[in-house]
C-alpha cells in the first residue's frame, strides 16, 4: 500500500478543504490583534519577574503560531495537519528548554524550576517499592494481602495505557516485548542507583510484564489488527445522506487516513538489524530518563510536569516511529531522517546529558559484580549472533555455493568424458553448465 511513501495526503475532499487549510492570514491577524491589545490597552506591571515569565510565554506562543501555520507537514494528517505541526514546534521549544537547563549550574538549574512551580527546587525522597515482598502476609491478620493493594496505585493504569500506546507506535509484538522485559532487567541492574527501582519480584514480572505491559501490548495488537483490516475509503461529509453517517464520519476523522503495516525484519540485513537495535536503545534510554530526570531535578513522581512529558512523547513518538520506518524501509525515496524523529533523538540525548551533568555520582555507582557479568554475557551473545548472522553465515553459504557449483561442473565434465569416442566437454561459463559435443558438432574454437 504505497510502501515507503507518505499515503496520508492522497486526497482532500472538497467539503474539508476549508478546515484543512493552514489559515495563515487568519492566524496572523488574530496574533497581531492580541499583541496590539497588550501593547495599547494593557498597563505593564512593575513586577520584573512577572514580566519576564509573561514575555517568555508570549514568545513561545508566537513561535507556535508560526510553526503551526508554516512548518513542514509530517507523515500524518489526521485529525488535522496543524495538530502534528503543533507538536513538532513543541518539540523544538522543549529541546531549547533542555539546552538552557544543560548550560546552568546544578544549583541554578534546580532553582530555576521554581519559576515554573514554586514547590519545586526542594530535594524529595524517592519511594522504595521493595521491602516486604510477601504476597500473603500472615502477620497482618486484618489484611494479609496488603502488599498487593499497596502496589495498586495510579501507576498501574499508567503502565497499561503507556504500553498500549507504545504498541500503536512500534506496531510489532516482538519489539514491544523485548523492550518491556529489557526495562525490567534495567530496573534490577540500577536499583542501587535509584531507590524506586527496587521492586518485589512479583511486581516486576507479574504486575508489570504480564498484567500491565502484557495486557497493554495485547490490546494494542488487537487494535492494530483492526486498523489493518479496516477499509480506508473516505467519503465527503456532505455526501453522506444520514446524520448517523455524518457523525460516524466525524468520529473517524480521528483515525488514520490509511494504514501502513510495519515490517521491521531485523534479521534481513545488517542495516535493519542495527536500526532496530538503535530504536530499542533509544526507547530504553527515554524510559530511564523519566526516572533520572525527576531524580536530579527534584520533581515528585506525581508532578504535572512528569505527566506532560509523557503526553508529549505519546504525541511525537508515533510520528517519529513512522519517519524512522520510512527512512529505513525506503532510503531511496526518503533520503534523510524525518524532522520529528531527529528532534526526538536529540531530546533523548539532551535529557541524558542533563542527568550526567547534574548527578554524575549516582551514575558512576558501580554495578554489582553479578549484574556486570550478566550484562557482559548478554552483550557477548548479541555480538556473537550478529557476527554469525551477517558475516560468518554469509561467508559459509557463499563458500558452500561455490563448492557445490564446482562439484556440479566436475560431475558434468566426468560424465561427458565417460561417453568416449572423441567426445569433449565445453564449459559454458555464463550459464555455469557443462555442454557435451561430439566430433560432428563444430565447437566455437573450430
Amino acid at each position: 500500500m504505497f510502501k515507503g511513501k507518505p499515503v496520508e495526503f492522497l486526497e482532500i475532499h472538497d467539503d474539508l478543504q476549508f478546515i484543512l487549510r493552514a489559515h495563515t492570514l487568519t492566524v496572523l491577524f488574530i496574533l497581531t490583534c492580541a499583541l496590539g491589545y497588550v501593547t495599547l490597552l494593557e498597563e505593564t506591571p512593575q513586577d520584573t519577574a512577572y514580566n519576564t515569565k509573561r514575555g517568555i510565554v508570549a514568545s513561545i506562543l508566537v513561535f507556535l503560531c508560526f510553526g503551526v501555520t508554516q512548518a513542514k507537514d509530517g507523515p500524518f494528517s489526521r485529525p488535522h495537519p496543524a495538530y502534528w505541526r503543533f507538536w513538532l514546534c513543541v518539540s523544538v521549544v522543549y529541546e531549547l528548554f533542555l539546552i538552557f537547563i544543560l548550560f546552568q549550574t546544578v544549583q541554578d538549574g534546580r532553582q530555576f524550576m521554581k519559576y515554573i512551580d514554586p514547590h519545586l527546587g526542594v530535594p524529595l525522597p524517592e519511594r522504595d517499592y521493595g521491602g516486604n515482598c510477601l504476597l500473603y502476609d500472615p502477620g497482618n491478620e486484618s489484611d494479609p494481602f496488603h502488599n498487593i493493594w499497596d502496589k495498586l496505585d495510579g501507576f498501574v493504569p499508567a503502565h497499561f495505557f503507556g504500553w498500549y500506546l507504545k504498541t500503536l507506535m512500534i506496531r510489532d509484538w516482538w519489539m514491544c516485548m523485548i523492550i518491556s522485559v529489557m526495562f525490567e532487567f534495567l530496573e534490577y541492574s540500577l536499583e542501587h542507583q535509584l531507590p524506586n527501582f527496587s521492586e518485589c519480584w512479583w511486581d516486576h514480572w507479574i504486575m508489570d510484564v504480564i498484567l500491565c505491559n502484557g495486557l497493554g501490548i495485547y490490546c494494542g495488537m488487537k487494535t492494530l489488527s483492526w486498523l489493518s483490516l479496516k477499509t480506508y475509503k473516505w467519503q465527503g461529509l456532505w455526501n453522506i445522506p444520514t446524520y448517523k453517517g455524518k457523525m460516524k464520519r466525524i468520529v473517524f476523522q480521528f483515525t488514520p487516513y490509511s494504514w501502513v503495516k510495519f515490517e521491521w525484519k531485523p534479521a534481513s540485513s545488517l542495516r535493519r538489524w542495527l536500526a532496530v537495535c538503535g530504536i530499542i536503545f533509544v526507547f530504553l534510554l527515554a524510559e530511564l530518563n523519566t526516572f533520572y530526570l525527576k531524580f536530579v531535578l527534584w520533581m515528585p513522581p506525581e508532578h504535572y510536569l512528569v505527566l506532560l512529558r509523557l503526553v508529549f512523547f505519546v504525541n511525537v513518538g508515533g510520528v517519529a516511529m513512522r519517519e524512522i520506518y520510512d527512512f529505513m524501509d525506503d532510503p531511496k525515496f526518503h533520503k534523510k531522517l524525518g524532522q520529528q524523529a531527529w528532534l526526538v533523538a536529540a531530546i533523548t540525548a539532551t535529557e541524558f546529558l542533563i542527568v550526567v551533568k547534574y548527578d554524575p555520582h549516582t551514575l558512576t555507582l558501580s554495578l554489582p559484580f553479578y549484574i556486570t557479568q550478566c550484562w557482559i554475557l548478554g552483550i557477548i551473545l548479541v555480538l556473537t549472533w550478529t557476527a554469525w548472522r551477517f558475516f560468518i553465515r554469509d561467508i559459509t553459504l557463499r563458500y558452500k555455493e561455490i563448492r557445490r557449483q564446482k562439484q556440479e561442473h566436475k560431475y558434468e565434465k566426468d560424465k561427458c568424458l565417460s561417453n568416449g569416442d572423441g567426445h569433449s566437454s565445453i564449459l559454458d561459463e555464463q550459464n555455469g553448465k557443462s555442454l557435451c559435443r561430439g566430433k560432428s558438432e563444430p565447437t566455437p574454437l573450430q
